[in-house]
């Protein structure tokens, strides 16, 4: 694993162009910070390195949590080792180096989440960028993405303040830091510009955006905003793209955004991170115990916003959950009809203060009720997807197959939510990866979508839609 690449100079002379791999691990906000590391990467001069075995270095962004999480890092840490030798370690489980260092004492080094400048100095140290940077002029105004081309996360901010007994995030990467508008703003016109088709709006407590700051006025584009979660909506809404919204804890103001989903100017989709449905465990767990007036307030948002998509994360088998406590989540699943949701057993993580609290929960009667959640949510979002049988729906394509389309709705994100299936006719056959194109559901699923594609015309402004059939 020494390989290197090389190039000309100008004065013809070739110039050793060192290589880093990166592996990516946990959520989108952490695979923000990959990108980051890789732009900073290439505008050094370092080349990337998409295998272990052509890598001189290889960074590794790690999770911590929960604990599958970080035995699932603390594998990836093995294997880098195994394959190459020279390994540096960063992301929210470096916070606690020492978890790293027992079993790997072998890493060059590691940091914790965010650590951008940490990162370079330790890849520095194992082996320097060319003295000729040739690859300067090839990185591009957006940066390097690990994404498709035709969507991206937006990470508006950093941290958390909020002190929920089972997480530890706000112990791995701070309290909120907000960006300010003006600076999300570019960046997110860059993308557009870029060709990015759908932004996907990032942070661990997006609906709290700006609150740090005390929502100070700025300017973009001569434009007044301040930065707080309703006006970011907005001005995000004038780029022309998709613009979802990820981590919205459901304070009041979420009810301001709604509007704007059902005039489009932001997708019909809120992923709000409920936890449970209990109002006993909702305290317990430090969280918005009201769950009632949320159910109040989901069946506002959907009389105002019918597509509207709701997606959320639960956990079960929190300490002192009862069978009584577990029905009132399902029961609560039930009443606000939620479209897509994930389900974890609560994972005792090192750090986490509810690992204090009295009865803990057996493994098996976890495990039970993960999978009654599991069946009784799959339910739920076959129910929900009927109504779109026999719609005609703008779908974004993302991938073209020797059997069709893979492609999503508004109310799909990337790998985490249902995909819709379209079979290649004369209609589809010459559609491109990333456009938003028309399509006819013909048959619905708990996780997916089968449609046909449509060709628009407008003639003497008139609307007429024509099938292909199959």
């Amino acid at each position: 694993m020494t390989t290197t690449s090389s190039v000309s100079s100008p004065s013809g002379s070739s110039v050793s162009v060192p290589r880093v791999g990166i592996v990516s691990l946990g959520c989108p906000k952490a695979l923000v910070d990959s990108e980051r590391i890789l732009t900073q990467l290439r505008i050094e001069g370092y080349a990337l390195s998409p295998s272990y075995q052509d890598a001189d270095v290889v960074i590794v962004n790690t999770c911590g949590f929960i604990d599958s999480a970080k035995q699932e890092s603390l594998e990836t840490i093995a294997e880098a080792l195994n394959e190459n030798g020279k390994v540096i370690v960063t992301g929210c489980m470096g916070a606690n180096p020492e978890s790293i260092l027992e079993v790997h004492p072998n890493v060059l080094g590691v940091t914790g989440p965010q650590a951008y400048e940490s990162v370079m100095n330790l890849v520095h140290q194992t082996i320097a960028p060319p003295a000729y940077n040739a690859f300067d002029s090839l990185v591009p105004e957006i940066g390097i993405k690990l994404t498709p081309k035709h969507y991206a996360y937006l990470k508006i901010s950093e941290g958390c303040n909020h002190s929920c007994r089972f997480c530890i995030i706000p112990d791995l990467r701070g309290k909120l830091v907000s960006r300010p508008i003006s600076e999300v703003m570019e960046e997110a016109q860059r993308l557009v510009k870029s060709g990015v088709q759908e932004l996907l709006v990032i942070s661990q407590d997006t609906s709290a955006y700006g609150s740090d700051l005390k929502y100070p006025l700025d300017f973009w584009q001569g434009q007044p905003l301040r930065t707080k979660f309703i006006d970011l909506c907005r001005g995000l809404g004038q780029l022309g793209v998709w613009i979802r919204l990820h981590y919205v804890y459901p304070y009041p103001h979420v009810d301001e955004v709604i509007p704007l989903m059902n005039e489009g100017v932001i997708l019909p989709y809120l992923d709000i991170p409920f936890q449970h449905g209990s109002p006993r465990i909702l305290k317990l767990m430090k969280r918005p115990a009201a769950a009632e007036n949320t159910l109040e307030r989901i069946q506002k948002w959907r009389a105002q916003c019918p597509d509207l998509t709701i997606r959320s994360t639960f956990i079960v088998g929190f300490p002192g959950e009862t069978e009584e406590d577990f029905q009132e989540l399902l029961d609560f699943l039930t009443s606000a009809e939620i479209d897509h949701a994930g389900c974890f057993k609560y994972s005792a993580v090192e750090g986490a203060t509810a690992n204090e609290l009295p009865n803990p929960v057996d493994e098996e009667i976890k495990e039970e009720r993960y999978h009654r959640f599991m069946q009784h949510q799959q339910e739920i979002a076959e129910r929900r997807m009927q109504r779109w049988l026999d719609r005609v729906i703008d779908v974004l394509l993302d991938e073209k197959t020797e059997e069709g389309w893979i492609a999503r709705r508004a109310g799909d994100a990337p790998e985490i939510d249902a995909e819709v299936y379209i079979p290649l006719d004369e209609i589809t056959d010459n559609w491109q990866v990333g456009t938003i194109q028309k399509a006819l559901v013909t048959e619905v699923g708990p996780y997916h979508l089968d449609a046909l594609g449509v060709a628009i015309s407008v003639k003497k402004q008139v609307l007429s839609i024509e099938t292909q059939s199959v």
